[in-house]
């Protein structure tokens, strides 16, 4: 029952705004006629805001009221949880309530997009609306956006389900670890069905490593172990075990009675695999599908499913050797890496102008602020820092001149041995897992998705919180997989386009989805229709893909297991209520 309320809470909330949202942008697009007209209708808007404020305030009452009810005894809580939990995990939220809850978020952010790119408009076509009414009215605006998501984020943290989504997160990180571990470490390595990866696709290391986790999930789709081939890398000459351990304890040779290539037959022992772009047939286990058996539970868990999968990947993939390992930690005392930090990836070199358009830094630095403008709403900041990691040596001396406010934290020596000469050298390799690392420590990633560097990290990141799907902003395109299967949405309103680049929707109907504009619109292709153009995401939801994975029947996690799990959460979350 309270989370219906604070649902129809957030609800009203959210289409006051919109509605109010929706007068105040057409007020300032009407011809001014003289300064009193302007004046009035600025205090029109700025009386209608404060209305607004006083209902924000309500909320936040009303937030704050659940969580530090001192008639609530959080101990007891959890204690309860935990024994009236039946196989050993946490009673969860309905599904209908978490998708409630993250589609309030995102379609906040939506709107925020549409309204922030119209009044951006209005201030370039200089139609007679005062410059600084309408700056002024975007910055009580903004003012009022990042109280919302305060207001809805708060929800996951006093709605009693915070336990059960770190538990959950856990035990399916935990479990897809313990099957990975299974797979690559059987029992015969001369009997083991195998599949063989190369090494040797011609990109960077960002690419390279999306090539592996390619190869990984085919391997465990198909339940064979992965034999990676990678003596002579172009990164490390020695392979992928100079920094990181090998896949498997027991099993690194490609030997096998029968040997053939994709997609040769079942009993075939060893399959050899080409890049993605070139395997035929194409499996329906190639992202951004998701396997059958894990599919129901990530989507109540996770805002984008597919990214949490990925990241789990790279997390058995990445473990460092020690070597590697004590390079990170030097490296951290050495920057004096701290939170809370911003992660800004910053590519230029060979991509700009083939694979990526040209961004300033202050295109990145909006966004910076953005994040801790929204932070101080909760919590003191006393120092506001951000993580760079660029291609282009000379950003750091113009984010430290420009932004003097913030301490830039980074290594300009990296940079320069991102530069196209050294790429391939073993300082290069050093610095782009340094950069990539703590990018995904970050709490909040700055970045181009075209970057194969800053999806990587983006996918680290969400193998290290139940969900970091709203922890980015991307300044241009929407996550994507090289050589993926396409991405879904699903019209869950109708529209009627409004011009020739838009195009119509009915409720059910599927989108392939070609980006998103951040202006309140993505363009994508109606499935039904076979029309192509621009429609307002808000009125859509995504739509996970599916497809049949080995389920590994056989291994699942112990109850010892799960009990030493429960009996973490309770000490850390008991610990967090006293603080």
């Amino acid at each position: 029952m309270r989370q219906q309320g604070w649902l129809r809470i957030l609800a009203f909330l959210a289409f006051s705004w919109v509605a109010f949202l929706l007068v105040t942008v057409k007020l300032v697009r009407q011809q001014d006629t003289n300064d009193t007209d302007s004046s009035q209708r600025l205090a029109r808007a700025l009386r209608e805001l404060d209305k607004l404020h006083k209902s924000n305030a309500e909320l936040n009452a009303l937030v704050l009221d659940l969580n530090y009810n001192p008639r609530i005894d959080n101990k007891k809580i959890l204690l309860s949880y935990f024994q009236n939990s039946k196989g050993g995990g946490l009673n969860g939220p309905p599904e209908e309530y978490e998708l409630s809850r993250r589609r309030i978020f995102s379609n906040t952010k939506e709107l925020w997009y549409y309204v922030n790119s119209e009044l951006q408009s209005l201030v370039k076509e200089g139609d007679g609306v005062k410059v600084e009414h309408i700056s002024k009215i975007k910055d009580i605006i903004g003012e009022h956006y990042r109280s919302l998501l305060k207001d809805v984020t708060s929800l996951a943290d006093v709605d009693g389900h915070a336990v059960w989504r770190q538990q959950e997160s856990e035990n399916l990180s935990n479990l897809v670890q313990k099957r990975l571990k299974h797979l690559q470490n059987p029992p015969d390595c001369t009997k083991a069905r195998k599949l063989v990866c190369d090494l040797n696709k011609g990109c960077g290391y960002g690419c390279q490593l999306h090539h592996v986790v390619y190869c990984f999930i085919v391997a465990y789709a198909t339940e064979r172990t992965l034999i990676l081939r990678s003596k002579g890398w172009r990164y490390s000459k020695g392979g992928w075990q100079d920094v990181f351990l090998p896949l498997s304890d027991t099993c690194l040779l490609p030997n096998g009675e029968t040997t053939n290539r994709w997609p040769g037959h079942r009993n075939t022992q060893v399959i050899t695999l080409p890049i993605i772009d070139s395997i035929n047939p194409r499996p329906p286990f190639l992202p951004l599908a998701l396997p059958e058996d894990l599919a129901p539970r990530l989507n109540v868990l996770h805002g984008d499913p597919v990214v949490w999968w990925i990241g789990q990947f790279l997390k058995y993939m990445l473990r460092p050797q020690p070597a590697t390992s004590n390079k990170l930690d030097e490296y951290a005392k050495k920057v004096k890496f701290q939170k809370p930090i911003v992660g800004v990836h910053i590519r230029r070199t060979d991509k700009v102008g083939t694979e990526a358009a040209f961004h300033k830094l202050d295109e990145y630095m909006v966004h910076v602020e953005q994040y801790y403008k929204y932070k101080e709403l909760t919590d003191k900041v006393d120092k506001k820092r951000v993580y760079l990691a660029t291609d282009e040596p000379k950003l750091f001396s113009e984010a430290k001149r420009k932004y003097p406010e913030y301490e830039i934290v980074g290594d300009e020596d990296i940079s320069k041995t991102a530069s196209i000469s050294k790429r391939y050298s073993d300082q290069s390799l050093s610095g782009i897992i340094t950069d990539i690392h703590f990018l995904s420590l970050s709490d909040y990633l700055v970045c181009t998705f075209s970057s194969q560097v800053c999806r990587v990290a983006y996918e680290i990141m969400n193998s290290l919180h139940p969900d970091a799907s709203t922890l980015y902003t991307s300044l241009d395109d929407i996550y994507y997989y090289g050589g993926q299967k396409r991405r879904l949405h699903v019209a869950v309103l109708p529209h009627k386009a409004n011009g020739p680049h838009e195009m119509n929707l009915l409720v059910g109907d599927e989108i392939a989805v070609a980006g998103n504009h951040w202006d309140g619109y993505s363009k994508g292709t109606n499935l039904r229709t076979k029309e192509s153009g621009l429609y307002p995401t808000f009125k859509v939801s995504p739509k996970i893909e599916t497809a049949s994975f080995a389920s590994y029947p056989d291994v699942t996690l112990s109850i010892n297991e799960l009990q030493e799990q429960k009996s973490l959460l309770i000490t850390i979350q008991c610990c967090k209520s006293q603080v």
